[in-house]
């Protein structure tokens, strides 16, 4: 996943328009109307988790009756999550207790959609069935991704360039559960061959209860800009929800987002892991206006909460799911470099946690004061869980 954006647009915050307080996916309700994209190798039951409480805001506490709180975000800026994209083919032939793996989902994380890829509709009608069975709240095809292992299987966006292979996937999906069904696309395979349009009418006429679209061809990668153009044709072209996504980075793209597309959500994927206050900021935005910036204290229990998460969750990858992080959770912090060295250098989970407490407890040129650092396991219980 590429994490940096080619030359960004810069928007102001809009005057009126900011991302709906809700949408509806046939009978699940999203509140608020953000979705967190799901990221290979990223959005897995302890990042989905994380986040989710990460965004949590109220605006009780600080209302304003200069602004119109009626828009607001009632339990978190994080209205709906989405898991790892996961391979249809091997979730069917695979052992129940191996599922788990991939479909292991908790109660704090309702409304969760899993997402699944393949190019056999009838493998793939039995992978959401597997899903709906599992207690997902909704299913969801991925038709965006851009990576050549995938697309090489006809998988990802490589379908893109077979609008009757995605027919049949459609209905034979659409038959097989009763849970909500949407899919996530790009544009097209490239410049000359964009389908967005044509795709979006043809899912709303197979029964599909929503589309998202990436606003990128899958040549692009993710590389120049998002074209929020079409994200507005696809918004004229159906009357089911439309999701838009690419390039929102701050809650004003967010807001430019809704204001020049009309869609009726915004989903986030490479600014969350950088930035994983960002949906809590567009709830402030939209309920009161303005937003608060992380401070060091934020950041520091932040990346002490989601690694001590991981060290809880015993994944076998928990430690290089710690350095992996690294670099996007430091973003911007004054002297993150030197926290990253003693990250990518630690040996054991519990190094990590001693390098973060030392880098935050210690007085650094342009940052706040030294945090006080506490147990982890009292910011886990406090801060995330339940």
């Amino acid at each position: 996943m590429k994490k940096h954006w080619d030359n960004p647009n810069e928007h102001t915050m809009p005057e009126s328009t900011r991302v709906p307080a809700s949408f509806i996916i046939g009978n699940v309700a999203v509140a608020p109307a953000t979705v967190l994209a799901p990221m290979a190798g990223v959005t897995d039951t302890v990042f989905r988790r994380f986040i989710r409480n990460a965004s949590v805001f109220s605006a009780d506490a600080t209302s304003d009756a200069s602004v119109d709180t009626e828009v607001t975000n009632q339990q978190s800026g994080c209205g709906l999550i989405m898991t790892e994209f996961t391979s249809a083919d091997g979730l069917s032939r695979m052992r129940e207790s191996k599922r788990k793996r991939y479909l292991t989902f908790y109660e704090d994380e309702h409304p969760i959609s899993a997402q699944l890829f393949g190019s056999n509709p009838d493998t793939l009608a039995d992978a959401a069935r597997i899903v709906e069975e599992t207690g997902f709240d909704m299913v969801d095809l991925n038709l965006g991704c851009p990576s050549k292992r995938v697309t090489s299987c006809n998988g990802g966006s490589g379908l893109l360039r077979d609008l009757p292979a995605i027919a049949k996937i459609f209905e034979a999906v659409r038959a097989a559960v009763t849970i909500p069904f949407t899919v996530k696309f790009r544009m097209g395979w490239n410049d000359s061959q964009i389908i967005c349009v044509e795709l979006a009418r043809m899912a709303q006429e197979s029964g599909l209860n929503a589309v998202a679209l990436h606003a990128r061809t899958r040549e692009q990668g993710y590389t120049g800009q998002a074209r929020w153009e079409w994200i507005a044709a696809v918004k004229d072209a159906v009357t089911i929800p439309v999701i838009g996504n690419g390039d929102i980075r701050t809650p004003e793209d967010a807001a430019a987002m809704v204001a020049q597309t009309n869609c009726d959500a915004v989903m986030i994927g490479r600014a969350a892991p950088q930035n994983p206050w960002l949906f809590r900021q567009i709830a402030q935005y939209t309920a009161l206006g303005r937003y608060d910036e992380p401070t060091d204290l934020d950041r520091y229990r932040m990346i002490k909460t989601y690694f001590q998460m991981l060290l809880e969750a015993d994944f076998p990858e928990s430690q290089g799911k710690m350095k992996q992080f690294a670099s996007w959770f430091t973003h911007g912090v004054p002297g993150g470099a030197r926290l990253r060295k003693s990250i990518f250098a630690a040996k054991k989970g519990d190094a990590v946690l001693e390098a973060v407490e030392e880098f935050f407890a210690t007085p650094r040129p342009d940052a706040d004061e030294p945090v006080e650092v506490v147990d982890a396991a009292e910011l886990v219980t406090t801060t995330v869980c339940d």
